[in-house]
């Protein structure tokens, strides 16, 4: 078959290889703050999900797929530190292998590789991990680490006079609990900056999620929500962001971000636990293709129907909070793993039907 070429070229100096790079750039920090508090533990872990993610990618993209160059891409790197960053430094290093290779095989590969992904592979990994790992997913145990930690705080700013400040700015810098990639709201926020300024992501996403969010705090202040600033601004900044999984427009971010943000306030009203912001950013991952339609950006010479425009919107808001409170319906009953079992069965024969095609294709 002839291949075929259209004007206009359009060429970039970016790469795969060179986005991904700009992304472990930015989450070194977080990586330095886990390995300076738990040290060997830390490395366990991620070496175990590393090792079952890289293995993944040989078997299946290499071997079977023959694509031996998304192996170097950088991309098994990042899922791997975004979902060791999702869980204790206690995690069995088999349930945190078992992580790695699910997310690279059913967040990626089976979609048809980088770029494909409906789902952010790092939360696919996750819920994996929390599906077939119940029992050590929520003993009580895996999250407490007090007794492996090297530092229990940083006193950098006790040099203030005034202690309270000093307390709010060291645990602004520090605070070593919950899951790893919590610990240091200021590197958060750095990593942020920095892909921002690099073009890797919007500011659009993280800022409206934020915003929703804080304000779902403010209105329902009194009610005394468990969260974590930490796991928030990891999700806003380096979960929610991803390209493949997102919405494309300015608008279409927007509301992307601001949903994701009540999204997560609901699931922590409701009791959905430490899966708010796994759930949160993976039910508008599923929303993302009909967002980008509805927040299409206007062609020149056209103009927009805002009642049609308004209606649209409404329904859209409507759908995604129908499957919120279906989604904690099913967590609360304990059904969750048998929605994570009709993904694994959807998107294997979607893999299959997709591979089938291309081998029938002509040459």
């Amino acid at each position: 078959m002839q291949n075929k070429r259209f004007s206009p070229f359009v060429s970039s100096k970016n790469s795969i290889g060179k986005v991904m790079l700009d992304v472990i750039i930015a989450l070194l920090p977080l990586c330095a703050f886990a390995f300076y508090t738990y040290r060997i533990w830390f490395l366990i872990v991620l070496g175990s999900a590393l090792g079952g993610a890289i293995l993944t990618e040989i078997l299946f993209s290499g071997i079977f797929l023959k694509k031996w160059k998304g192996i170097l891409d950088g991309s098994a790197i990042i899922t791997v530190l975004l979902l060791v960053f999702t869980i204790s430094p206690l995690t069995p290093w088999y349930v945190a292998a078992f992580g790695g290779s699910c997310a690279v095989l059913f967040g990626k590969i089976l979609w048809g590789g980088v770029g494909k992904n409906k789902f952010n592979p790092a939360l696919v990994g996750r819920e994996f991990i929390t599906v077939f790992f119940p029992l050590v997913m929520s003993s009580g145990d895996i999250w407490s680490t007090k007794r492996i930690r090297y530092v229990y705080e940083v006193e950098w700013f006790n040099f203030i006079p005034n202690a309270h400040w000093a307390e709010f700015l060291n645990e602004l810098f520090f605070v070593p609990t919950g899951a790893l990639g919590e610990y240091t709201v200021v590197f958060l926020l750095l990593g942020g900056i920095y892909l921002i300024f690099r073009r890797r992501i919007s500011w659009h996403i993280p800022a409206f999620l934020l915003v929703s969010f804080l304000s779902f705090l403010w209105i329902f202040e009194d009610q005394n929500l468990n969260y974590s600033l930490g796991g928030i601004l990891l999700g806003a900044i380096f979960m929610a962001t991803d390209m493949p999984s997102s919405p494309s427009s300015p608008t279409g971010k927007s509301y992307y971000g601001l949903m994701i943000g009540l999204v997560a306030g609901l699931c922590i009203q409701f009791g959905a636990g430490f899966e708010y912001m796994s759930y949160s950013i993976l039910i508008l991952n599923g929303f993302s293709t009909k967002i980008n339609q509805v927040f299409m950006p206007r062609t020149w010479g056209t103009t927009i129907d805002w009642p049609k425009k308004i209606e649209e919107v409404f329904l859209l808001t409507l759908s995604i909070l129908t499957v919120t409170f279906a989604v904690l319906s099913l967590h609360y009953y304990g059904y969750i793993p048998y929605l994570i079992y009709i993904y694994i069965i959807y998107i294997i024969f979607k893999f299959n039907f997709s591979f089938s095609k291309k081998l029938h294709q002509p040459i």
